[in-house]
């Protein structure tokens, strides 16, 4: 080979050298402004989050949102906020008042047991009785399944004391009341399919929707409150003219048929 060939082979592949290195250095510039870039996007999406988070955290829950919402209250239902629920014959002398959390395991004993027997004798025109409903359950466990069933609950009595009562049972019932601990009843398909169980809410539209919608979650609040306020330590418990009603052991509610009749006989002759 020449020297002149040599020389100019030699300034070729510097040229080539020198052309690959300057498309190097762009392909270098191009990925820099995308990481960039990239990392600009991912700080604005991480801002843009928690700026989310923070507007949402600050957001009211839905319970508390119910507690300023309008108060809707149940038919058949009395006093200022509709908190008073008196089922029997108007006669009747007395009242019995019954405190419930609908999550509460005893009181689904007990009404698996002695619910039957209230009916009759209400029915009966014995006594009438008067239903205060409690959510302690949800504070103590945490959850939102005894309001969300005391509003459902509402929600039947919107219907008919008798749809109210038969509901009742049915959320109590050996086999639709869940383990205290699990919050099933915070489910409004679950509350909507133990109704389908009582002949007078079954496909009822209004019904479900009511459950849906939320309609008594305001009410519900208001019936806790009115636990809350009440002589009443747990539940369940029994009232008769200001006096609390026990079995035989002398401090907890009746839990069998006999004690339960003994109690309330007892209290209508004093």
């Amino acid at each position: 080979m020449s020297k002149r060939n040599s020389q100019a082979a030699k300034q070729a592949a510097r040229e080539r050298l020198r052309v690959e290195r300057e498309r190097q250095a762009k392909r270098d510039k191009v990925k820099r402004q995308l990481v960039v870039a990239g990392s600009l996007v991912g700080v604005l999406a991480i801002a843009g989050g928690i700026s989310y988070a923070v507007v949402q955290g600050n957001k009211p829950d839905h319970w508390e949102a119910a507690a300023d919402a309008k108060l809707v209250k149940p038919a058949h239902t009395s006093g200022e906020n509709g908190t008073t629920v008196v089922i029997g014959k108007s006669d009747a002398k007395k009242t019995l008042e019954l405190y419930e959390d609908p999550r509460c395991p005893v009181c689904a004993s007990f009404e698996q047991t002695v619910g039957k027997t209230i009916e009759k004798d209400v029915e009966e025109g014995k006594y009438k009785i008067r239903f205060i409903g409690a959510s302690f359950l949800d504070r103590n466990l945490t959850g939102e399944g005894s309001k969300n069933a005391l509003s459902a609950l509402g929600a039947a009595l919107d219907v008919s004391p008798e749809a109210f009562l038969a509901y009742k049972a049915a959320l109590y019932s050996a086999e639709y009341h869940p383990e205290e601990t699990d919050d099933k009843f915070k489910d409004d398909a679950y509350l909507i399919k133990i109704a389908n169980t009582v002949d007078a809410l079954k496909g009822d539209k209004g019904f479900q929707t009511a459950v849906k919608d939320g309609t008594y979650d305001k009410w519900a609040l208001e019936m806790s409150e009115v636990f809350d306020k009440s002589e009443a330590q747990g539940t369940p418990t029994l009232m008769m003219d200001g006096e609390k009603l026990t079995g035989s052991d002398g401090q907890n509610a009746p839990m069998t048929v006999a004690e339960f009749t003994t109690a309330v006989d007892k209290a209508l002759k004093a």
